[in-house]
């Protein structure tokens, strides 16, 4: 097991990417915390499967990603009940879709700082103890939205940019003390959050579910496909392990092609 003995924060992982990456990193030894909304006895159940599956330690913060002082509260957390942080999985977002003249002011906001903040937030957060080891991985999910626009998805995109740049702009700064710093690009990944969207897209448009896969979620994707959460998974392992240790800076598409076009 590649991760062995390794601690990781990975947040947003109470379900989808978060959940299957925390999985892939646990698989491999890594003991986790994770981090998330959602109802207290599913969490429980949840954080007790990951455990008693992969045999590893595994954590539970309900830190809030728009609140600065949760963030550090959550990266003090797994410092003292898992010894450190090695790995660190910004993954936690949320999105909303609007034209930007009727775009809420307050979703705005929430999005810049669950999406591009809280990423700033924890990344300051564990990069001393990092530097102090010599060693460490920071892993962002950003979107195929860090590389190109969609219409009505102004603050989405502009975070997702964002975090891009973070990524580069933090690599550089640590490229000489053995930590690493990427970001994930996923394209459309069939998460709860996605499946949700799809009955109402069948309504509007008047289409099928298969239409409404194909000719609207998976337009810009040329395989035709989803991502699947395993293969995301697959890839934040490689970048957290020993064999991606030259690897940083990088913002790598995982988007059946759709940054290709």
């Amino acid at each position: 097991m590649m991760l062995q003995g390794r601690n990781a924060i990975v947040t947003g992982s109470t379900s989808g990417i978060g959940l299957g990456i925390a999985e892939a990193l646990a698989k491999q030894g890594a003991n986790i915390l994770i981090n998330g909304f959602g109802d207290a006895a599913q969490i429980e159940a949840t954080r007790a499967k990951l455990a008693a599956d992969h045999g590893v330690k595994v954590i539970y913060s309900g830190a809030d990603m728009s609140k600065p002082d949760q963030i550090v509260g959550m990266v003090e957390q797994a410092t003292k009940e898992l010894g450190s942080v090695d790995i660190l999985v910004n993954n936690a977002g949320i999105q909303h879709v609007s034209p930007i003249e009727e775009f809420p002011v307050e979703k705005w906001d929430a999005i810049i700082a669950i999406n591009l903040s809280a990423s700033f937030h924890a990344i300051r957060a564990v990069v001393p103890q990092m530097k102090a080891r010599k060693s460490g991985r920071i892993i962002n999910l950003a979107s195929a939205h860090a590389l190109v626009a969609s219409p009505f998805k102004s603050a989405y995109v502009a975070a997702k940019h964002g975090v891009a740049g973070l990524t580069k702009t933090v690599a550089l700064e640590l490229a000489e003390f053995g930590i690493t710093v990427n970001a994930i690009c996923p394209g459309y990944v069939l998460t709860p959050l996605v499946e949700k969207q799809i009955p109402d897209t069948m309504k509007a448009r008047n289409m099928t579910h298969d239409q409404v896969v194909r000719d609207v979620l998976l337009h810009a994707q040329p395989t035709k496909r989803f991502v699947t959460v395993e293969e995301i998974g697959a890839l934040a392992v490689f970048m957290a392990s020993e064999g991606g240790a030259s690897m940083t800076g990088a913002i790598v598409p995982m988007d059946g092609g759709w940054v290709a076009q």
